[in-house]
């Protein structure tokens, strides 16, 4: 994409964000609207597989604090408003009094050399650090994808692998992404030698600016592809297979290099990230690389101790309950954890909660009774007994 093209857009309004919103922000509002207009979740909708690329591109430059910051440069030199639109600061806009029109630069070419001027400082800004004969048909490393799985609680534990459907901007299958029809190939640019650059002169200025003939690609396509019409690029259903490693947590994001969308001009892909969600279990919960459940058990089996058989995610386990036990206490189980590539293990973790019976009768409740009898001189609160007391209750 050109200097023109990219200032021209405005990334932060295809998002609905402000120009100072945070990374989160930003974040939050591209899996919304991706998320809302996938072609996946809109088949044969135009409009939403248009507004899909739109977010990625838009996010793309926002969520690479580099390309950012040249963005926001960019928007503050020239102000807001598309192409040929941009004033400089103390001027009336495009074509006015005291105004300086983008389209004088980058709408005509022209001869001349001399020194890097308006034209090499664009450069500075999209992307061609440093002076000299960098040439403007350098690629574009491909948009980062971000996508989302939702996973069982056990898969998270022991991990899993999966298979990921997607449907995103990928190299183009038919001409291999250089845009030609196959059977023939982009010949070099004749203006701009292939360079993607011209040089002109406006009074005591020269500068390079992108070739209008090639866009700055440094290449020109006679017969473009008929899936890609000489981009490149195409919307493509893909499946890959994404391993989800063991101890995986919800939320965490999986990042694998390179699967993201195709760069251009020979520039390396973007990469994916995979978001995890994991269902919750309906028994087991989790603590870092420990399990934790919670085990009903009844009254005596505190005060007397028991030996109870408790479940681990895979098998069972015997535990003793030492006598007089009290109730909430937490019981630790070594190994019957999360284990992780690392080589690190957790535990399992048991928290013993008495069950009351709703109702007793009978020989249960005569027992009770008498054990109430038994242990009546026995005050199972003495501190706040004594704070009555203070009190004069």
């Amino acid at each position: 994409m050109s200097a023109r093209e990219w200032i021209g857009k405005d990334f932060y309004g295809e998002l609905g964000v402000s120009s100072d919103a945070s990374a989160d922000e930003i974040k939050k509002a591209y899996r919304k609207l991706a998320r809302e207009n996938h072609p996946d979740a809109n088949p044969g909708n135009e409009e939403a597989e248009r507004k899909f690329k739109a977010v990625s591109e838009a996010y793309g430059v926002l969520s690479d604090p580099e390309k950012r910051k040249e963005y926001d440069e960019a928007r503050r030199l020239f102000g807001s408003g598309g192409p040929g639109g941009f004033g400089f600061p103390g001027g009336t806009g495009a074509g006015g009094p005291g105004g300086f029109d983008l389209g004088d630069i980058f709408g005509q070419t022209g001869g001349g050399g001399g020194f890097g001027g308006l034209g090499d400082m664009l450069g500075n800004l999209f992307g061609r650090r440093g002076g000299g004969a960098t040439t403007a048909a350098r690629g574009q490393r491909g948009a980062d994808v971000e996508t989302d799985v939702r996973i069982d609680f056990a898969e998270a534990v022991r991990g899993a692998t999966l298979p990921l459907r997607l449907s995103s901007p990928a190299t183009c299958g038919t001409c291999g992404g250089n845009g030609a029809r196959p059977g023939t190939q982009p010949r070099i640019c004749p203006i701009c030698g292939g360079s993607g650059l011209i040089s002109r002169s406006q009074g005591a200025f020269a500068f390079s600016e992108p070739c209008r003939d090639c866009r700055g690609r440094g290449t020109i396509i006679d017969d473009p592809c008929p899936e890609c019409l000489g981009e490149g690029v195409s919307t493509r259903t893909r499946t890959l297979t994404v391993r989800i490693p063991p101890g995986v947590d919800d939320n965490q994001r999986i990042r694998l290099a390179g699967q993201g969308e195709p760069g251009r001009g020979g520039a390396p892909a973007g990469d994916l990230y995979v978001r995890v969600h994991v269902n919750p279990h309906p028994v087991f919960g989790r603590s870092g690389n420990d399990l934790t459940i919670t085990v009903p058990v009844e009254f005596t089996e505190l005060v007397l101790g028991d030996t109870i058989t408790v479940p681990t995610l895979d098998s069972k386990v015997s535990l003793k309950v030492p006598a007089g036990t009290a109730n909430g206490r937490v019981l630790r189980v070594r190994g019957k954890g999360i284990a992780k590539r690392d080589g690190t293990q957790g535990d399992l973790l048991v928290t013993l909660q008495v069950v009351i019976p709703s109702k007793v009768d009978g020989k249960a409740k005569e027992a009770l009774e008498k054990y109430a009898e038994t242990v009546a001189k026995h005050d199972p609160r003495p501190e706040i007994t004594a704070l009555l007391r203070d009190r004069g209750a």
